[in-house]
């Protein structure tokens, strides 16, 4: 059995902000993100117009999460006013 190794990288709190940016879904890992960097990278030396598409899935992915929290976010606080409201 091949034991997985990790190791810790250094990296400025600013380019943390910009991987987060490009985190699809809250559970995904920085290892996941940085293979999709890498992957998009090495497309986009192939197919340029594929690594276009896959960046352009990411900022719909992105906007829609970012949508959502937004309503739930809204949500959350009216629910709270109603609960307020009742006490």
């Amino acid at each position: 059995m091949k034991k997985n190794k990790s190791t810790t990288i250094k990296i400025q709190p600013e380019t943390k902000e910009r991987l987060d940016r490009l985190r699809e879904s809250d559970g995904e890992s920085y290892e996941e993100i940085l293979r999709k960097i890498l992957f998009i990278l090495n497309t986009s030396k192939t197919n340029p117009q594929r690594a276009r598409s896959l960046m352009n899935k990411i900022d719909r992915s992105r906007k829609d999460k970012d949508e959502y929290n937004k309503v739930y976010q809204k949500s959350s606080e009216n629910e709270g006013e109603k609960l307020e409201e009742n006490n």
